[in-house]
């Protein structure tokens, strides 16, 4: 595990899905230090501003050394590991005792590897309850729904590589790979583009994606400025388009996929006009768009958390889907629909099982055969209902809800309606947070636990593309610090008894991951090597597959589910109290909730604070001044930040982040859920706006120890 001679050690960079390799050292003065990895498979030793600034938040002073316990004064005072472990494991045979295994609920983490989010849900389950969740729910459940329903995998169904060598358009739509993904931008979309692929971007904001591809005969390439929660029928005007012009794959729609009729039955009445009026696009455009993607040789779908975070998420992508199948468009190199993934492990901590309703490998629990499968080896009986999402356990707190067990989630600043979060939170009987810093969340917590972070520890990830890699680990920052996965063995040991919990590390983990997934059933890490293996790798030997449904689908039927969809407004839409629309994205100096990223000098000198994007004319009208602090609000809170004023985003929208604990966007945005995979609606809310009469300070340091 550790560099004990001295030398760079080989990882994962711990920020977004693309996987890029990193090395790390730990220097005798005991600073982690980054080394770029030359031949690292994915990036060829590129990284972007945060993965060079990684390893800045490891040696932060606000790394948690100890556990901490809450006294009955509210204050935290230092606890041995015993005293931390006993009392988790009273308070959690309480709350089973008082109420039932259901009164718990469990968060797994993204950003954790799949050992330790294997370790999570297998601890649920053994104590009697499904409501195990990341945040992958937050970011991509919608994809991972709509994906795994009508095509047989939730996951993205090309990799980085096929698409950069055989795609001649890139139809990105609510993604934005020039910050959140940079090194698959430059190094897989930019080069394809150099060597004539083009790219169509939907999108309300336009961003560094939009101008990174602004090169060489840039009249090729298209931006599309959408109004937020308008691209079902964005993309139905597309797929009217496709129809009207007989641009469908007709051989490939009769052999391979279901549900045409559905389809056009849905858009026998749909008026293109109104439709593109209603997305404020012109119609020439969107259908110039359409023959760009129908007519192409290859065309592959990039998509995110612009088309999944939507009450109607598993729609949008749905028709991303739809698209794909009628014009042929998946099974081979450059096709595709391909959900680019937020976090580290996002598709890893889903693949192991991270989430209510299935077990490891997407297996439905609630099918006894799969339990009665799973059961065999792990040797104690699996709870048959689906258990509560994250969010869906944060409402149930004082009513279903008594428990959490929350392991590397911040779930005060990744959830929706953050004052209402922070309410339940307060009220909770029994919470336990492990972590690596005491984050907004673990404010509240009874119990902190003390993490070692990723730099110090072994084990394996899955990024966008469905490549299972090894991270490896430099010795121990802090001795008394301890893995997530010997937490979550320390834990299940003492709960439990059984054995069910020995494992000597995440070797051995995986290997009994092997047996109850069959998508990683041919890997080991031996095999892992340097390289990684893209899932589904099924018998020993496989080489896994870097596309997937050459052959078929692996739907119950074998075919791609086509379904016609309409038109769902967001919940809330602008009104006479809230005239604007409100949408949240990310910048590429800052990650997610910010909990490592606003620890890193490199990174807050770049971008301190938060800010928020309006449209000059919008300016204009509240008499807002480029640089002035304002005051932004919706019905569930208010946030004072920055005005940058900007055609970068669509008049009647404002744009913000949700990485800064100040003036964090999501004490804005609405918990209201997508009905199936229950994933909110963070990308438009009504809001409004005014110069501040106390601008903030400009500073956002992270919360004290």
């Amino acid at each position: 595990m550790s560099n004990e001679d001295g030398g760079p050690v080989k990882t994962i960079c711990p920020y977004c899905g693309v996987g890029c390799g990193i090395q790390i050292t730990r220097e005798e003065d005991g600073e982690v230090n980054f080394r770029p990895w030359a031949d690292a498979p994915v990036n060829e030793g590129s990284v972007c501003i945060k993965g060079g600034a990684a390893t800045q938040s490891v040696n932060h002073e606000d790394r948690l050394t100890d556990p901490l316990i809450r006294d009955d004064d509210g204050t935290f005072r230092e606890a041995s590991w015993g005293e931390a472990y006993d009392l988790i494991v009273d308070e959690m045979e309480r709350i089973r005792d008082e109420h039932s295994p259901q009164a718990m609920g469990f968060y797994g983490c993204s950003k954790a590897m799949n050992e330790e989010n294997y370790l999570v849900q297998k601890l649920a389950r053994h104590y009697g309850t499904n409501s195990v969740d990341t945040c992958t729910r937050m970011c991509h459940s919608s994809t991972v729904y709509a994906l795994k329903n009508s095509l047989g995998e939730g996951a993205m169904t090309n990799s980085m590589a096929d698409l950069e060598e055989a795609a001649d358009v890139f139809w990105i739509q609510g993604a934005n790979p020039g910050e959140q993904h940079p090194i698959a931008n430059s190094q897989y979309f930019r080069q394809a583009v150099l060597e004539g692929a083009t790219v169509i971007q939907v999108d309300p904001h336009a961003n560094k994606t939009t101008r990174s591809f602004n090169i060489g005969e840039t009249d090729r390439h298209m931006h599309l400025q959408v109004e937020p929660g308008t691209d079902i029928p964005f993309l139905n005007v597309v797929i009217e388009t496709i129809l009207e012009n007989d641009w469908v794959d007709e051989e490939f729609i009769a052999e391979r996929t279901d549900g045409f009729e559905d389809l056009t039955e849905t858009l026998s009445d749909f008026d293109k006009e109104a439709a593109a009026e209603e997305c404020g696009v012109p119609l020439e455009d969107i259908e110039l768009a359409a023959e760009k993607y129908a007519k192409a040789n290859n065309a592959a779908i990039f998509t995110g958390m612009g088309m999944s975070q939507h009450t109607c998420g598993v729609d949008n992508v749905q028709n991303e889907i739809n698209l794909a199948l009628i014009t042929g468009n998946l099974g081979r190199p450059g096709t595709g629909v391909n959900p680019l993934r937020g976090q580290n492990n996002v598709q890893g901590a889903s693949d192991v099982g991270a989430m209510p309703n299935v077990l490891p490998g997407y297996r439905d629990v609630s099918d006894p055969e799969v339990r009665a499968d799973v059961e065999e080896v792990w040797g104690f009986e699996i709870p048959s209902e689906p258990g509560l999402t994250n969010v869906e356990q944060s409402h149930e707190i004082g009513s279903t809800i008594h428990g959490l067990y929350v392991m590397g989630e911040n779930p005060v600043m990744s959830e929706p309606d953050t004052n209402m979060v922070e309410q339940r939170l307060a009220a909770v009987d029994f919470m336990v947070v492990q972590d690596i810093y005491r984050t907004e969340t673990a404010e509240y917590a009874d119990v902190i636990l003390p993490a070692t972070s990723w730099a110090e520890r072994d084990g394996t990830v899955v990024n966008t593309d469905r490549r299972t890699q090894r991270m490896r680990g430099v010795e121990k920052v802090h001795p008394n610090t301890k893995d997530d996965l010997e937490i979550l063995c320390d834990v299940g040991t003492r709960l439990f008894g059984d054995g069910s919990f020995d494992f000597e590390g995440p070797e051995e983990v995986f290997e009994e991951l092997r047996q109850v997934a069959p998508i990683f059933h041919g890997m080991t890490y031996d095999r892992l090597g340097e390289t990684g293996i893209h899932w589904p790798c099924y018998e020993p030997g496989d080489e896994g597959d870097p596309f997937l449904y050459e052959e078929g689908f692996t739907t119950e039927s074998g075919r791609g589910r086509i379904e016609g969809v309409r038109h769902q407004p967001p919940k809330e839409t602008p009104d006479d109290e809230y005239p604007l629309i409100l949408t949240t994205g990310r910048i590429i100096e800052h990650y997610n909730t910010g909990t490592m990223s606003r620890r890193s000098e490199t990174l807050t000198h770049v971008e301190p604070e938060n800010f928020v994007d309006i449209h000059p004319n919008d300016a204009e009208h509240y008499d807002i001044e480029d640089g002035d602090y304002v005051r932004l609000t919706s019905r569930r809170g208010e946030i004072e930040l920055e005005a940058r004023v900007t055609e970068d985003i669509k008049e009647g929208t404002v744009w913000t982040t949700p990485h800064f604990a100040d003036a964090a966007g999501n004490r804005l945005t609405n918990d209201v859920l997508d009905d199936r995979a229950k994933i909110p609606e963070y990308k438009a809310a009504a809001a409004d706006i005014e110069v501040s009469l106390e601008p903030s300070d400009g500073t956002d340091a992270p919360a004290d120890d």
